[in-house]
């Protein structure tokens, strides 16, 4: 069949188990509100204690907000297909979810290298470091980490909406843009170039960014007295475990996307292809509220009335 539109997608990647849905549902929602939790309380931490106004920990702000973004982009969606009998979705509400989740995975890679940065300063120029980092500085980069990625996925699913399809399976657990390409019946050259150019251009210069940060940093340390290598374990050790738990997310969806999966456990596919918007929500501010001094101290002292 040949259309240009569809009312609906059949997600097909969802398997019958029976009355167990409920435990999973159960489950997924205990997770979905301890991630709200987690990031809500940090959130309110920052926000509320001026002593915590500082660059680093305006955008771990930020980087807490897209947890939340990200999270309630799936969560919500996954419940009520999990508890649904016919595991379909309006055609709009996928292009909103694709929307969310591209947004997400979008805004956190910005986030993280912005992140990385602000470290090479702090840890590289810290004489410097309150000059570099304005309040106006900080500011500006939150927007460009926000407002460019809102800019390619508006572009992305632009060049996909007005596909010509020849089906609406998609065999997933949710809506993703690459699935979408692949139903299309005409030509998809503009959507594969225009992703192209942006890995190779945004993505291929934050990488680079971010690896050039890291070494420079670990340059410093080696060099560097005791406690110059204490501060940047103490901010850096975080940050590096979030990038990489993301990046492996990541790596993991593309794969799924991008190659044949066929041979691989159907679990196995479903919890890779849902990992990295439902760990990386859940690890950023555990890892941030536990590792940093001063931002543990400031809660502990909030909730218990404890210094």
């Amino acid at each position: 069949m040949n259309f240009s539109q569809v009312s609906y997608f059949i997600l097909s990647a969802y398997i019958d188990i029976g009355l167990f849905r409920y435990l999973v549902f159960v489950f997924l929602m205990c997770f979905y509100v301890f991630i709200i939790g987690c990031n809500v309380v940090l959130i309110v931490v920052i926000c509320v204690n001026r002593s915590l106004h500082e660059p680093m920990y305006l955008f771990l702000c930020s980087l807490f907000v897209n947890e939340l973004y990200g999270s309630t982009g799936l969560f919500p969606f996954l419940l009520i297909q999990i508890l649904s009998d016919v595991h379909t979705v309006p055609a709009p509400l996928c292009f909103l979810q694709i929307f969310c989740l591209y947004m997400f995975g979008n805004v956190e890679f910005y986030n993280l290298a912005v992140m990385s940065y602000d470290r090479y300063i702090a840890i590289c120029y810290p004489l410097q470091y309150h000059s570099l980092m304005s309040f106006t500085t900080v500011v500006r980069l939150i927007v460009i980490s926000w407002f460019l990625p809102f800019v390619n996925i508006v572009v992305m699913i632009s060049l996909n909406i007005s596909s010509q399809l020849c089906g609406n399976v998609i065999d997933r657990l949710y809506c993703t843009n690459h699935n979408i390409v692949n139903l299309a019946c005409g030509s998809t050259t503009a959507s594969n170039v225009y992703g192209l150019v942006y890995t190779f251009t945004m993505i291929f210069s934050l990488v680079v960014m971010i690896f050039y940060t890291y070494i420079r940093i670990l340059k410093v340390c080696f060099s560097g007295s005791k406690q110059t290598r204490q501060k940047a374990i103490s901010t850096c050790t975080p940050h590096l475990a979030s990038l990489l738990n993301f990046s492996f997310g990541c790596f993991f969806e593309v794969m799924q996307s991008r190659f044949d999966m066929s041979q691989v456990p159907n679990i196995l596919r479903i919890i890779l292809s849902i990992y990295f918007v439902t760990c990386q929500p859940l690890l950023a501010p555990v890892l941030y509220g536990l590792q940093l001094k001063k931002l543990r101290i400031t809660c502990r002292t909030l909730f218990f009335g404890q210094t």
